[in-house]
């Protein structure tokens, strides 16, 4: 099968997030288009609508975070709940790379009163995880349980409790019917230190009055656009912007590495029961087919390492 590693894919020149910082460097804002990243890994997993809502969230909010990384500097976000979705998991780095995947991608729920996904019951009791790796060593790693389960209140849990940083976080999928993703997107303002209570409140305000963020991607706004109509008159200076992508490290040698792991007498059997094996990759869903003789040669490679 082919080999993905490091594959990536600029899906669509819209993706990207933008930093800025405003009111006299008292808040930081962020803003991200995650539109074609999801639809891509959406259609890859053939998931249903709430998944699709539910990932593009969490990726939505993880592109902002890893753009606060450097470099490679790389942030994993897990939700872990009681609901049928399960988990979702999302990676991204400070370079705009990222990826995702569903526990659970086929979730069907009645929708709300109102007609909207109900993310929160596919999501369920449980936490939200943050794991940051500095590459320094020992990853860090934050958590808080899950407020409501939509997302976007849980990750404003996350930054006040977790990282003392009080934020206003807003995220949105607009989703198709056949669970391809029409427009997604988030927004971050935070507290920075020195910020007056008042200007908690007016933050607050803003994010209260803003139209949704799905419906003014899905219009054709930026990132810009988003902090410009949700803070324009705290005149934000912007400092960077960085594309995003889907891109995925797997590849055939870390198959392979799994496989060795698995010892001799595993593998003995699988080539006596299967006669093969077959990986899939969870997060792009590329499989990498081992045969009998490339099975018995990782054995004779097992052997001669003395695993």
């Amino acid at each position: 099968m082919a080999n993905c590693n490091q594959q990536s894919i600029e899906i669509n020149t819209r993706d990207y997030v933008v930093q800025a910082t405003a009111a006299n460097g008292h808040v930081r804002a962020l803003a991200a288009v995650v539109t074609g990243v999801v639809d891509e890994i959406a259609r890859r997993h053939k998931m249903w609508p709430a998944a699709s809502a539910a990932l593009g969230r969490t990726l939505a909010a993880t592109a902002m975070i890893g753009a606060m990384q450097k470099g490679k500097e790389k942030v994993t976000v897990q939700i872990i709940g009681d609901g049928p979705l399960e988990q979702i998991t999302a990676d991204g780095d400070g370079e705009g790379n990222l990826r995702g995947y569903v526990q659970n991608p086929h979730v069907d729920l009645p929708l709300t009163e109102q007609g909207k996904l109900n993310l929160s019951a596919a999501v369920g009791k449980g936490h939200l995880w943050v794991i940051r790796d500095l590459g320094l060593g020992e990853p860090y790693r934050g958590g808080v349980p899950l407020v409501s389960g939509e997302i976007a209140e849980d990750f404003a849990s996350y930054f006040a409790q977790s990282e003392q940083t009080p934020s206003a976080v807003a995220l949105g999928v607009l989703v198709e019917v056949d669970g391809g993703v029409q427009a997604a997107g988030g927004l971050i303002l935070q507290l920075l230190p020195g910020a007056s209570e008042g200007l908690a409140i007016i933050l607050e305000h803003m994010v209260r009055d803003l139209p949704a963020i799905s419906s003014l991607i899905d219009s054709g706004s930026t990132p810009e656009d988003i902090i410009e109509q949700a803070i324009g008159d705290l005149q934000p200076k912007y400092l960077n912007r960085l594309p995003l992508r889907f891109t995925c490290t797997c590849s055939r040698e870390r198959c392979e590495s799994a496989l060795i792991a698995l010892g001799k007498e595993e593998l003995e059997d699988i080539i006596r029961e299967q006669g093969k094996a077959e990986l899939t990759c969870r997060f792009c869903q590329e499989q990498y087919l081992f045969d009998k003789e490339e099975l018995k040669n990782i054995q004779e490679r097992i052997g001669k390492t003395g695993n």
